[in-house]
């Protein structure tokens, strides 16, 4: 079975990271623009990156002033693949924004600002560093995945989950201040999403490269 992940992105520079973190998890990515156009088959997965924060209009709500002009381009696009992707029943994997857009997609709403964000981005040249710990929810496909209850993460947000999106368990948070971390469709072969970047840890927290080889084992 073909294992090729489609990777919708903004910035080249910064798929790189999410590239060699599928092909460590056994996958081939295949990492496309938004502003081309998007193969209409041919993946066995989608792979939703960090980036820009989602337009705020799109779950009903004003943009605050820290919150980034929007991308609407690479927001429809995105949607629209999570969309062919859910019809389909392909595995999804989101990450950071991937997580917030996966919510959204689901009706669900978001933070548009962490008060006192130091603790989800923090200013640290190490972006595999530990920024805090989570705590996974008994029974999730995360805790399955993590084979344990809590792990150290990195962190570079500063939106968060307010309201979890119709069909989604809220499945890891923040151990200290209770801001998810964690998303998954029980209902669905594989989807899941985090808010960490477990992209940036497999090298020196090996243990992150159980989410991209559990993905693999999915599709």
């Amino acid at each position: 079975m073909s294992k090729r992940v489609l990777i919708p992105y903004r910035h080249l520079k910064k798929v790189k990271a999410y590239e060699e973190a599928a092909r460590a998890g056994g996958m081939e990515p295949v990492a496309v623009c938004v502003s081309d156009s998007m193969p209409a088959g041919g993946f066995a997965g989608l792979l939703l990156t960090g980036g820009t924060d989602v337009n705020p209009a799109l779950y009903g709500a004003v943009a605050r002033p820290e919150t980034d002009d929007p991308d609407d381009e690479r927001d429809r696009v995105e949607l629209e693949q999570i969309q062919a992707a859910m019809t389909r029943n392909l595995p999804i994997l989101g990450i950071c924004r991937g997580l917030q857009l996966l919510n959204v997609y689901h009706g669900g709403t978001l933070i548009q600002h962490i008060d006192g964000t130091a603790k989800h981005d923090p200013e640290k040249a190490d972006h595999a560093g530990p920024a805090h710990e989570v705590r996974f929810e008994a029974g999730s496909r995360l805790a399955e995945i993590a084979g344990g209850m809590r792990w150290l993460v990195n962190s570079r947000h500063h939106q968060a989950v307010e309201k979890a999106g119709r069909g989604l368990r809220i499945s890891a948070r923040d151990s200290e201040d209770a801001t998810v971390e964690g998303l998954e469709r029980p209902d669905k072969h594989f989807v899941v999403a985090v808010q960490w970047h477990p992209e940036d840890q497999i090298i020196k927290h090996p243990e992150q490269l159980r989410l991209f080889q559990s993905f693999a084992a999915a599709l």
